[in-house]
C-alpha cells in the first residue's frame, strides 16, 4: 500500500527516556502514517515497550514530543489519551479472569460512556439504556473477533492464543483510531499467530491504524507496511519489511548474520 502524501497521525520526534543513569530511549524520532501497520522491532531492551509506555501516558518522556493528530500528547494522563482516540494491549496479558469475556470487553467501552454519578449510581433508566447499548457494542466486537460464543465464559478459562485476541477485543472497544498492539503473537502456536495476524490485518482494513511491537518476524514481515529498527534505544533502520530484510547494519545488530 502506497502511503505518499497521507497525514501523519502519530509522530514521535527526538524522544529521550531515562531511568536513573540508564537511557532507555535516545534521540528516536518516527512517523506513523494514518491507515497504515507499522512495526516496530529490536532485541530485548531496546526500548520498544517503554515507546509504547510514553505513547499511551505511563509516564512521560525525559525529552522529546509525541503528536497524536497534531497535538501534543506527551504529558497527558493515560486516559486522556485513550478519550484522543489511543488504545494499547500489553506483553503479558492484562485480563479480569475472574469477569466474563463479554465483561471484559465491555471495561475497554469507559471511554466513550458519559453518564453522571447519580444515574449510575441508582440505576435510573439513562444508565440502564447506556448499559444496554454498551453490551450490544460488546457483542459486535467479540462476533469480530471471533469469541462471541464464549461471552459467558471466564476470562482465564481461554487458552492464551484467545485471551489475547480477547485483551485486543477490549482495546477496540474503546473505538480507537489507533491502536499499540505489544508483541500479540508471544507465546502463540502457529495456528493462533495465523488468527492473530488475520485478525490485525482485519482491524487495519477497518480504518484502524495499526503500531506494532513483535518478535516474530515472520508476522512482522508478512503484515507490516513499514519497519522501525531499535537497537539500545536509538533508531537504527527504517523502512518496507524488503528494505529492512535487505539492511546490512538491522542483519548485523539484530538479526544475527547473515
Amino acid at each position: 500500500m502506497n502511503f505518499v502524501g497521507e497525514e501523519n497521525i502519530l509522530e514521535v520526534n527526538r524522544l529521550a527516556m531515562a531511568f536513573g543513569g540508564l537511557m532507555a530511549l535516545s534521540n528516536l524520532s518516527f512517523q506513523v502514517k494514518r491507515g497504515m501497520i507499522k512495526a516496530i522491532i529490536g532485541p530485548n531492551g531496546a526500548g520498544k515497550t517503554t515507546l509504547f509506555n510514553i505513547i499511551t501516558g505511563s509516564f512521560p518522556p525525559t525529552e522529546g514530543s509525541v503528536m497524536f493528530k497534531g497535538l501534543p500528547i506527551e504529558h497527558l494522563k493515560a486516559h486522556k489519551i485513550a478519550e484522543r482516540g489511543i488504545s494499547r494491549t500489553f506483553q503479558t496479558v492484562e485480563l479480569f479472569g475472574n469477569m466474563t469475556v463479554l465483561e471484559n470487553v465491555m471495561l475497554g467501552c469507559h471511554t466513550r460512556v458519559r453518564s453522571s454519578f447519580l444515574s449510575s449510581g441508582f440505576n435510573l433508566p439513562q444508565f440502564r439504556r447506556k448499559e444496554s447499548q454498551i453490551k450490544e457494542s460488546a457483542m459486535k466486537i467479540l462476533k469480530f473477533i471471533g469469541l462471541a460464543d464464549k461471552f459467558n465464559a471466564p476470562a482465564d478459562s481461554l487458552p492464551l492464543g484467545e485471551q489475547k485476541i480477547l485483551e485486543i477485543g477490549r482495546a477496540l472497544a474503546s473505538e480507537p483510531e489507533l491502536i499499540c498492539l505489544d508483541e500479540p503473537a508471544a507465546g502463540l502456536n502457529e495456528t493462533e499467530t495465523y488468527v492473530a495476524s488475520s485478525l490485525i490485518r482485519a482491524i487495519n482494513a477497518k480504518g484502524i491504524t495499526v503500531l506494532l511491537v513483535e518478535h516474530d518476524m515472520k508476522v512482522i514481515m508478512n503484515i507490516s507496511d513499514e519497519i522501525a529498527v531499535l537497537n539500545y534505544g536509538q533508531k537504527i533502520a527504517e523502512g518496507s519489511p524488503e528494505e529492512i530484510q535487505n539492511n546490512r547494519r538491522v542483519i548485523e545488530a539484530y538479526l544475527g548474520g547473515e
